[in-house]
């Protein structure tokens, strides 16, 4: 997986380097998309996916970049040298360079739209947010990631640090400029070896974070719960949504965890979850367990509960959570769906320890936009008639979102789309129909917003470090 997604490739820090797709066309003053990769902040690059057949769709400029990853993309010290969030600060400055020269291109530097999948959905989810990207764009697609996913934002940033540089023998981890010092000065090959997809609590060690004020302008001052919660952002018109089991992605874990999670599932909790002491986290653990596997333990027979529960402590609540609040902070321009569609061609929809059963698994709907890539089939290019339909209706509602604002513009052979209210209804269904359907996972949701409501625990900002003395 670290082979495909780019850990076999040259790393180096100096990766700002943008790709800009140009229809064979005349026009100008064309739609622009600006894509965000994926990949955990720590893995990845703009040339993964590439998107031909949705530029064959209707005439729009596609762009795609690098940014900074792991240590050196999301390293938050909250310090003059190390203040946090360079790898968004770099999505940032590649917005600001296409607001400058996209029309260069043909391309119309007051319509773009930000998309991204995975973690780079979670980048667009935050970029939003944002007052550094103010009149930067005005359509947003974040596939499979919200800014309100305990992987989105660290919750404790130099906690973080400490525990990553001890893996190094690092002893002095409570001094903040030892740290710097550290992580400064490592190998760059060294520093990219956290085993994050392993991580019980499915976040990573480095991700964006709230921030203190430095002297550099900052990307995110609040909360992304603060911010939603105050309405004091751009509103914008969005296109959210995920895959119906992005839980499937976890079982390569399962056989590993089944046994740890039937002993003690508290440690299988979201990161982003606090308790007064370890009883009410056990109890809390135990409410969990209980509301997706009953009375049964984790095992073969429980494997769909296994991949519910991992799609909606990773994915589905963060984002639902997030629409909840974009609606009641006055955006009415909300498009929601869930993506189910599965290939009976292609063995990556199966899931293990089932009877032929299939699910659309992490960022199936980003697949389908995209051209193909061996990292998401076991099909040997071969796709059913079926799936070559599901693509085109899925790079039609993209293509119509990306022009006019909206998946279902007026005059569309597809049905009507109209926006989502706080509680998830309507979303559409994308999957061997395309339907129209009431709330998104309704009773999942509001089991969720009762933990939550008690025991969410907000990312804060590193504190202020202590007067660095420099001898003379």
């Amino acid at each position: 997986m670290m082979a495909i997604l780019g850990q076999n490739k040259v790393l180096q820090e100096n990766c700002l380097i943008a790709n800009v797709f140009v229809p064979d066309t005349t026009e100008t003053n064309l739609p622009v998309v600006v894509y965000v990769h994926g990949g955990a902040y720590q893995v990845g690059h703009g040339n993964f996916l590439t998107a031909n057949e949705l530029l064959k769709v209707k005439p729009v400029i596609l762009v795609t970049f690098n940014y900074r990853l792991g240590i050196h993309g999301f390293l938050c010290l909250g310090t003059e040298d190390a203040p946090g969030n360079a790898g968004m600060k770099d999505q940032v400055a590649l917005l600001r360079w296409v607001k400058n020269n996209i029309a260069t291109f043909g391309g119309n530097p007051d319509d773009v739209t930000i998309a991204g999948y995975s973690a780079g959905s979670s980048s667009v989810d935050l970029l939003m947010l944002s007052p550094s990207t103010k009149g930067l764009f005005n359509k947003v697609i974040p596939e499979s990631g919200a800014n309100l996913a305990a992987f989105s934002v660290q919750i404790d940033p130099i906690e973080n640090a400490k525990e990553y540089a001890k893996k190094f023998n690092v002893t002095n981890v409570d001094d903040v400029f030892a740290l710097e010092d550290f992580y400064r000065t490592a190998p760059l090959e060294d520093l990219f070896t956290d085993s994050f997809m392993t991580r019980k609590d499915s976040v990573f060690v480095f991700s964006p974070c709230v921030e203190r004020k430095t002297s550099e302008e900052p990307f995110l001052l609040e909360s992304p719960y603060a911010i939603l919660s105050s309405g004091k952002y751009e509103k914008v018109p969005i296109l959210y949504g995920f895959a119906n089991m992005e839980g499937l992605m976890r079982t390569q874990y399962f056989d590993t965890w089944k046994d740890s999670m039937n002993e003690k599932f508290s440690d299988f909790l979201p990161a982003d979850l606090q308790f007064k002491n370890d009883d009410e986290k056990e109890n809390v653990a135990k409410q969990v367990k209980e509301f997706y596997f009953g009375d049964k333990l984790i095992s073969e027979e429980t494997v769909l509960e296994y991949i519910d529960y991992f799609s909606d402590v990773i994915f589905t609540y963060g984002t639902l959570r997030a629409v909840k609040l974009h609606v009641k902070a006055g955006n009415n321009k909300i498009y929601l769906y869930e993506y189910s569609f599965t290939d009976d061609e292609d063995d990556i929809f199966l899931v293990p320890h089932t009877d032929n059963v299939r699910g659309a698994t992490h960022c199936a709907q980003t697949t389908a936009v995209f051209d193909a890539h061996p990292f998401f089939t076991r099909s040997g290019g071969k796709i059913s008639k079926e799936y070559k339909n599901m693509r085109a209706i899925m790079r039609e509602l993209w293509s119509n979102f990306i022009i006019t604002g909206t998946p279902v513009p007026a005059g569309s052979s597809l049905p009507a789309w109209p926006p989502t209210g706080a509680d998830g209804a309507p979303h559409m269904s994308l999957g061997r129909t395309v339907e129209l359907r009431d709330a998104l996972l309704e009773r999942r949701m509001r089991f969720w917003d009762s933990i939550y409501e008690k025991h969410y625990r907000e990312p804060q900002p590193p504190p202020a470090p202590p007067v660095r003395h420099t001898e003379l």
